[in-house]
């Protein structure tokens, strides 16, 4: 008879119920994820939730701690605090949790991490040892298949380009038909132009696959372009998540106001329930009387007129025309300088005098913490 045991540090009876599946159950589920490092906290109550088959972006500056939330999930790090669940099932939680290759999680890794000694096929196939020899080649010839490397199939790493060895990484993350993909700048170490192909050609995949997708990045273009949820974290913490278009829109932190592109940056007080700034005032936004503020305002929320008589208010310095888009540095009265995105014609040459107009939907005020 088959004796029962328990696999790291969980029950046998406790990870029986843990690998029984909710078909209806969340992609992955983080609830209040805490970790520290010695005494050092560096993971301060994190949840998220991924619907199956979406794509949700990790995003903040280096030491925020994006890449010990992922090890916590890959269960490459001992949950302190917390639970994390998969498709419904209890992987992890303190005292207990299931080891990396139980989760059904693939990873990719900025270095791709290939075996030097096995060719292109051999990587692939290098987690499919419980298959069958003939089951395991046609799992290998169709992931290579799907991911345009089948003539590559007896080469070795070496022999490949940085874009081939990282198709022949995401075949071998997908070969054991993971539940969810765990991506760590995985894209970070190609080339511009190779790096959108290669990344939209994995997100096709996963996403034709119903795989659940958490892509760890420090790049904002590409965790605009690629997360349909973007999980903006600092210091620890997740300061805001949402869609791009609602961080773009209702920025929650000054950090999610800047994630965007360089902006405008202003401090004063509040006075009669608005805030003075060298380009016009701007409504407090529920700061209290005399409550220190900061205000920001994104290179597109200034609009600009040709001055007429006695009515200039800043003078054009520079400007950088892209097209429709042109780029503006602006110098104020008092001595500012303000960066300006307008499109459309622009009259106005450098040395010029100009109005200034605010648009309220890229100014945003917070209270001010420095």
């Amino acid at each position: 008879m088959r004796q029962e045991t328990a696999i790291g540090n969980m029950p046998a009876t406790a990870l029986a119920r843990a690998e029984e599946k909710d078909t209806t159950a969340p992609g992955l589920e983080v609830e209040e994820l805490s970790h520290r490092f010695d005494h050092r906290l560096v993971i301060d109550r994190v949840s998220l939730t991924m619907g199956r088959g979406e794509v949700h972006c990790l995003v903040g500056p280096s030491g925020c701690g994006k890449t010990t939330t992922l090890r916590l999930i890959a269960g490459l790090e001992r949950v302190q605090q917390g639970r994390i669940r998969i498709r419904g099932r209890l992987v992890a939680e303190p005292g207990r949790g299931l080891p990396p290759e139980k989760r059904r999680v693939g990873l990719m890794f900025q270095d791709f991490a290939l075996f030097p000694h096995l060719t292109v096929a051999e990587n692939v196939a290098f987690g499919l040892r419980h298959l069958d020899r003939a089951e395991r080649q046609k799992r290998v010839r169709r992931l290579l298949e799907r991911v345009d490397m089948a003539a590559f199939a007896d080469r070795y790493p070496y022999m490949l380009s940085g874009g081939e060895q990282q198709r022949v990484a995401l075949a071998r993350a997908l070969a054991p038909e993971p539940d969810l993909m765990l991506l760590d700048e995985a894209f970070s170490a190609l080339d511009t132009a190779l790096r959108t192909q290669i990344r939209e050609e994995t997100l096709a995949i996963l996403r034709e696959a119903g795989t659940s997708t958490l892509l760890v990045t420090h790049d904002a273009e590409e965790a605009i372009r690629a997360g349909d949820v973007i999980h903006a974290m600092l210091d620890g913490s997740i300061v805001q998540s949402g869609t791009p278009s609602e961080l773009y829109a209702r920025p929650a932190d000054p950090f999610v106001a800047n994630f965007f592109g360089p902006v405008n940056s202003f401090r004063g007080r509040v006075r009669s329930g608005r805030i003075d700034t060298p380009i016009g005032a701007v409504a407090a936004d529920g700061l209290a009387e005399g409550e220190r503020a900061l205000v920001i305002v994104r290179p597109e929320g200034i609009r600009l007129r040709r001055a007429t008589a006695g009515s200039g208010r800043a003078r054009l310095v520079d400007r950088r025309d892209l097209g429709p888009i042109h780029l503006i540095w602006l110098a104020l009265a008092d001595g500012t300088r303000v960066k300006v995105r307008e499109t459309g014609i622009l009259s106005a040459a450098v040395g010029e005098e100009v109005e200034v107009e605010l648009d309220p939907r890229h100014v945003f005020v917070f209270g001010d913490r420095a």
